[in-house]
């Protein structure tokens, strides 16, 4: 009986500690799922945008478009079972090219090895410290032409993708636009940066010899000016000389800046004969909210008919969507090829890691070209929001719409396109 008895309570220690045991085990696919999570690779893209400066309106939209491709691409990654992970590192640049290379620096040092971002005259200032240290940059808003922004040859731009035309094909659309509109004299007010100097020199080059420009006035771009009045007499000057040849509806004003454009309009004088004729503006400003907070009257009462890229697909529609739910308001044309070079780096970077193991960057080039075919065609089971994405031997958007806009009481509105195959604007509605 007592043999009985000490097997019985032999049998229940081993039983209680079975227990314990398939108590241990069960916390076994926990570890596993820890494991399977660290095996994740975190791809990290820096994102340099302007929050704070004279294009902080526009950099908050891209921002904000930028979060929403994160989101949809790790959602992606996981409906796919693909051991994948994007963080997006934002820094401000504040549109200011030293800042922006200095935010660049702070990248690396985290080892990011790409960035979307930044305007041309940030791009023209960081281009050397991003090629010698193979960092991959695609901007979805840098539009002067290459050697503006410190390009001789495409060999040496290999690492500085814009998914954005340049301002070879924007100053053709102001100038359709300018003739259009009727206009036989411009008095023109630029920017003093990469940006401003290779949109102006293109423009008055396609113009040559068929408008006239009565002043010609260029203005520091950091910092902007905080008294306006020495520029707005000579505009006031050249206009009138202007008026006096072809009358007040033959004459406008074209305006090449960003957030400053609305400190201006707000610094002229109400009954100045600037605010009596036409002003024309560009991509900068299409969008701009300072200009509809600060100086809506004055934007309104000249039109200030503004130029900017266009293109979109039957993506882009669902897009706007998630960004109205999120964010309010929709994104621009910066956003969404922001949006779109956010996944053609996440696409390539995964590519290199398939094929390589490790991060490449030259590999990660070809890599970005041949992800673009795939990405155009639909073949990952997702689409541009910006249309077929065709780059030319400078690595930059070879083509592409623009549309026009103007300022209404209600905000920004559309009211045509030029079409780049046929040179033409199609008005929704002719000023």
């Amino acid at each position: 009986m007592k043999k009985v008895l000490a097997l019985l309570i032999v049998s229940l220690i081993a039983f209680s500690l079975g227990c314990i045991g398939g108590g241990e085990k069960t916390a076994t696919p926990s570890s596993t799922e820890s494991t399977k999570s660290a095996e994740v690779q975190v791809i990290r893209i820096g994102l340099l945008t302007d929050l704070s400066g004279p294009a902080a309106s526009k950099g908050q939209i891209v921002k904000n478009t930028v979060e929403l491709a994160e989101e949809d691409i790790n959602t992606y990654f996981k409906e796919k079972g693909l051991p994948y992970k994007v963080e997006i590192l934002v820094e401000d640049t504040r549109a200011d090219p030293k800042v922006a290379l200095e935010k660049l620096q702070i990248l690396k040092a985290q080892d990011v090895n790409v960035a979307v971002g930044l305007y041309s005259n940030e791009v023209r200032n960081v281009q050397k410290y991003a090629t010698s240290n193979k960092i991959i940059v695609i901007s979805p808003s840098s539009t002067a032409p290459p050697k503006l922004i410190g390009f001789t040859k495409p060999e040496d731009k290999k690492f500085i993708f814009r998914f954005v035309p340049t301002d070879l094909f924007q100053s053709k659309v102001i100038a359709a636009e300018i003739e259009e509109l009727g206009l036989k004299g411009i008095a023109i007010v630029y920017r003093g940066d990469a940006w401003g100097r290779g949109l102006h020199d293109a423009l008055v080059e396609e113009i040559e010899g068929k408008v006239e420009i009565g002043a010609d006035v260029e203005y520091p771009s950091s910092p902007t000016p905080a008294d306006w009045s020495p520029y707005i007499a000579k505009l006031e000057d050249g206009v009138k000389d202007l008026i006096s040849k072809y009358g007040k509806d033959k004459v406008g004003v074209w305006a090449v800046g960003f957030d400053e454009v609305a400190t201006l309009l707000t610094q002229i004088p109400d009954d100045s004969v600037l605010l009596q004729v036409k002003w024309i503006g560009t991509d900068a400003m299409v969008g701009n909210q300072k200009i509809i907070e600060e100086a809506k009257d004055k934007a309104v009462k000249v039109g200030l008919f503004s130029t900017q890229f266009y293109s979109e697909s039957d993506e882009t529609a669902k897009l706007k969507e998630k960004f109205k739910a999120k964010f309010g308001g929709e994104p621009d044309q910066y956003g969404l090829n922001a949006y779109d070079a956010t996944w053609v780096v996440a696409l390539a970077y995964v590519e290199v890691l398939k094929e390589k193991g490790s991060y490449d960057p030259d590999l990660m080039v070809q890599k970005i070209k041949e992800v673009l075919e795939k990405y155009n065609s639909g073949a990952y089971g997702v689409k541009p929001v910006t249309g077929t994405i065709e780059l030319d031997e400078w690595n930059d958007r070879s083509s592409g719409d623009y549309a026009i806009y103007k300022v209404t009481e209600s905000g920004w509105e559309m009211i045509g396109i030029w079409k780049s195959d046929t040179g033409k604007i199609e008005w929704s509605e002719k000023p």
